[in-house]
């Protein structure tokens, strides 16, 4: 059976979400974290300017694949769903199959 129309929408939209570089980065980032963790440490750990990580930060919170707490001036984020994350494994191994010429596994289970 087909899924509806505006989920098809709604998953075309993620994926859009996901096709930038820098935010699979902070999600691979996130989910390996055991806590929340604020913009500066983010900035200090991925090596990347302030307001970029904000900006992506606030695409990925759009779409509720990370979660947000403010606590004063400080904004701490967390993985919201680990399972996107996932899905992005599957794609990566599809590249790692497509870089190395290899056919790809015809039982996924």
């Amino acid at each position: 059976m087909t899924p509806a129309s505006e989920l098809i929408d709604e998953a075309a939209k993620i994926y859009k979400v996901l096709s930038n570089s820098t935010r699979i980065k902070i999600l691979y980032y996130l989910r390996y974290q055991h806590h929340e963790v604020n913009v500066k440490t983010m900035v200090s750990d991925l090596g990347l300017a302030q307001p970029i990580i904000s900006k992506q930060l606030h695409i990925l919170y759009r779409y509720q694949l990370v979660c947000r707490r403010k606590e004063g001036t400080q904004v701490f984020y967390l993985l919201d769903d680990p399972h996107v994350v996932e899905m992005i494994d599957d794609m990566l191994n599809h590249v790692k199959h497509e870089i190395k010429g290899e056919p790809h596994p015809k039982n996924m289970h």
